[in-house]
């Protein structure tokens, strides 16, 4: 008669490994549980007064802050994309002089507070500073300072090295071997960036694309000092939840808070869906 195999679970070795792997996974577990306490809270919280009273008080003003701050991410993404593509490509294939200084000051605007960008917009484009605004209002007719113009520009200065940050992995990626493959059968440069490596770094640009705009959706710091938080004219989401906030108006301003976290986890899946876990440093 064999006797019955031991269970492996059942021995020391196996049960340290599992109190190892849990104890790990409890750290885990206690910041997913950290989020989710307060998603949980923002939605609860609007059903004491009604979600509906919370949004038809201020419909116009909702409204107002989502079109303003759709804008000017649109806008905000197109000019990042403008800038970063070439950007990007260069970091990633070519050798720079002074290469980690460049990279430094790539970098800078995502790691330094948002309120020190808007703050320096601020001197920048100010009189004591290099008089940007008023060129601008005497050449062009408009301004920036506490403008809706400037809200892009806010936006821009920090959004736009997440999205050079995206576009340089993407390129990372791709193997130069093949441009060189094209440029032997014929390619110039302009015909390798464009046929082989640009559709190559597709999902790349486009996962970057979708965090860019993101992060221009969630600025807060840099518009409020470099162009104001004026209702019906400067009020994108964050600015509008901020004046909200201040008025005591605390039902409309979680019900913005919430608008912004829906549009965050659709912007992530979406993220996520084009494999763009791979695309950030």
């Amino acid at each position: 008669m064999t006797e019955p195999l031991p269970d492996a679970r059942s021995s020391p070795a196996a049960r340290r490994d599992i109190l190892f792997r849990a104890f790990l996974a409890a750290f885990l577990m206690l910041f997913v549980g950290m989020v989710l306490t307060l998603l949980v809270a923002d939605l609860m919280y609007p059903k004491a007064v009604h979600w509906r009273q919370a949004l038809t008080t201020g419909r116009a003003e909702v409204w107002f802050a989502i079109r303003l701050s759709l804008l000017t991410s649109t806008i905000t993404l197109i000019a990042s994309v403008i800038v970063a593509l070439p950007s990007a490509y260069v970091l990633s294939r070519f050798k720079l002089p002074g290469a980690t200084i460049i990279d430094t000051i790539i970098d800078l605007p995502i790691v330094i507070p948002p309120p020190v960008i808007g703050l320096s917009l601020l001197v920048a484009f100010g009189p004591k500073g290099f008089g940007i605004d008023a060129f601008l209002e005497g050449r062009f007719g408009f301004a920036m300072m506490y403008e809706a113009w400037g809200i892009p520009l806010a936006q821009f200065m920090v959004a736009a090295g997440f999205c050079i940050r995206a576009l340089k992995a993407a390129f990372d990626s791709i193997n130069p071997r093949l441009e060189h493959v094209a440029r032997s059968l014929g390619c110039s440069s302009w015909q390798a960036f464009w046929r082989v490596s640009l559709p190559l770094a597709r999902n790349g640009l486009i996962a970057g694309a979708i965090m860019t705009w993101a992060r221009a959706l969630s600025e807060f710091g840099p518009i409020l000092f470099f162009c104001g938080a004026t209702p019906g004219k400067t009020e994108v989401l964050p600015i509008s939840m901020f004046l909200n906030y201040s008025e005591a108006k605390i039902e409309r301003a979680v019900v913005l808070a919430l608008i912004m976290v829906l549009i965050a986890a659709g912007t992530l899946i979406s993220f996520k869906k084009l494999g763009g876990k791979g695309y950030l440093w």
